[in-house]
This record gives structure tokens, C-alpha cells and sequence, in this order.
């Protein structure tokens, strides 16, 4: 009787919390959406929304404040740097998967290493490889950083989610006439949807608001990100005191990621669980 007693009050105590939590998430978020489409005398007074929304500090954000050509460019950054990494991961998580030879174990070591090296240590060294290479301040640069980056710990998902997916499967495909790499392009890899799903959203988040890659490697106004961007217009805002049109772009910033995960946290839960299960 007391356990239950105990459990109950641990139980509320839990809820209770995450409660909290939620009400101060849903305000916070909601008071700064307010604040995007209120006038800066508005937001000072603690007033939102009393002469109506204010549309145009969006319209302004993207102008004035050139927050469309940053979106563009972090949409064009993110989105080939997905691709390439997808691409270069997937085939490399099902050898490790699947096949055995020699070194198989040292790869797979390599990637789970790669994992815990700071990003902060390989910023000098990658700046001055990328000097000699003369990639600093090109797209091409950064979009580089980002596949390489990003690959080890997407191998290292991707491993353990396809080594969950039955064997039968592929040996059907060869009975059929496939390849080892034909079984994997047509049979396996649309059965790793949900993994393939979950880790890109990771790899998105985590990209789309990166802020020290493209400060080192994308500094220049017409290549810069739009969390760079973002920088840039607060510091901005002591001379301008511009705060909606700031907010506005806050939103800009944050609305991808939170509607990505909005739709598609389903599938983040199914891959996050079938890859946490090993065959």
C-alpha cells in the first residue's frame, strides 16, 4: 500500500513538472509569434497585438534585412548536404550491417570515435586544409564540412537500424536475379524509410541552425546562413531598434524545424524504436 502511495505521488509529481514545462514552452513560444506581428512600441509596453497584426515586419525581414537570400542559401546548404549524406551513409551502414571482412570492426570503431571529437578541435585544423584547397568562402566548402560532419553519427544510426530488418528479405531479391547492391537500392533501402527519416530530421536541425560552421567557412554577406544571418540583424538592432521586424525573423528561423518535427514526430518515434533494437 505504501509503494502505491509512493508511486502515485512520484507519478504526480512527473506530471506535474511536464506540465509546467509544457505551459512555459507554449507561452514563451507564443508570446515571441505575438511579438513578430506587434509593433516595437507594442512589444516595450507589453501590449501585443493592440493595433492588430503587423504582417509587414515579415515582408520587412525578408527585404529590408535581406532574410530571403539567407533563406534561400540555408535551404540550398541543408538541403544538397542531406542528399550527399544520405547517399554516401545508407550504402555504407548496410556493408557494416550485413557483410563481414576484414577491418569490418575498425570501421565501425572509427565512426563511434568520430562521434565524440568535439567540432570546436577540427575548426582550425579544417580552416587552414581548406586555405590550401582554396574552399574557404565557397559553398561548395560548407556544404562539405556539413556531409562530413554529419556522416559518423549516420552511419552509426543507419547500422543499427539495418541490422534489424530481416535477412529473408534480401535473400529473396537474390534468388530473384538481384545484386547484393540492387537487393539493398530495391528492397532494403525503401524498408529503412523510418530510419532514413529520423536521422535526416536530426541531421536538419541540426544543420539548419548551425551557427559556427558557416561563421568560419561562409562569412560573406551574399553566402551567409540564415541563423548567421540572424546574428548579424540583433546586432544590427542597436542602431535600427528594429525588435518586431527581430522577432519576425526568430520565427523565420524557427518555423522549419518546428513544422518538420510537428508532422513527421511519428516517424521519429517508429525509427528511433526500431533502431534501438538490435537482430
Amino acid at each position: 500500500m505504501r509503494l502505491g502511495v509512493k508511486d502515485s505521488l512520484g507519478r504526480l509529481l512527473t506530471y506535474a513538472i511536464l506540465a509546467a514545462w509544457t505551459v512555459f514552452a507554449f507561452y514563451a513560444v507564443g508570446w515571441i509569434m505575438l511579438a513578430s506581428v506587434s509593433t516595437t512600441r507594442e512589444i516595450f509596453t507589453n501590449h501585443l497585438l493592440q493595433s492588430g497584426p503587423q504582417w509587414q515586419n515579415y515582408i520587412k525581414a525578408f527585404t529590408t534585412h535581406n532574410l530571403g537570400l539567407y533563406f534561400l542559401n540555408s535551404t540550398y546548404y541543408v538541403s544538397t548536404a542531406l542528399i550527399a549524406i544520405i547517399l554516401i551513409s545508407a550504402p555504407a551502414a548496410y556493408v557494416l550491417s550485413r557483410f563481414e571482412f576484414p577491418g569490418r570492426r575498425l570501421i565501425q570503431s572509427l565512426f563511434i570515435s568520430a562521434i565524440g571529437i568535439p567540432g570546436m578541435m577540427l575548426f582550425i585544423p579544417l580552416f587552414v586544409m581548406f586555405l590550401r584547397l582554396k574552399l574557404t568562402g565557397t559553398t561548395f566548402g560548407l556544404i562539405l564540412v556539413y556531409v562530413g560532419s554529419s556522416i559518423p553519427f549516420t552511419v552509426f544510426f543507419l547500422t543499427g537500424f539495418f541490422a534489424t530488418l530481416p535477412k529473408e528479405l534480401e535473400e529473396a531479391a537474390r534468388i530473384d536475379g538481384c545484386s547484393d547492391m540492387g537487393a539493398f537500392w530495391r528492397v532494403m533501402l525503401p524498408l529503412a524509410q523510418p530510419g532514413l527519416v529520423t536521422i535526416t530530421i536530426f541531421n536538419f536541425i541540426g544543420l539548419w541552425n548551425d551557427y559556427f560552421w558557416a561563421l568560419v567557412f561562409a562569412s560573406s554577406a551574399e553566402r551567409r546562413t540564415l541563423a548567421l544571418g540572424l546574428q548579424f540583424l540583433v546586432q544590427s538592432m542597436r542602431y535600427t531598434g528594429d525588435w518586431a521586424g527581430m522577432f519576425a525573423s526568430v520565427v523565420i528561423v524557427f518555423l522549419p524545424t518546428f513544422l518538420l518535427y510537428l508532422f513527421l514526430s511519428e516517424k521519429i518515434i517508429a525509427g528511433i524504436t526500431a533502431g534501438a533494437v538490435k537482430a
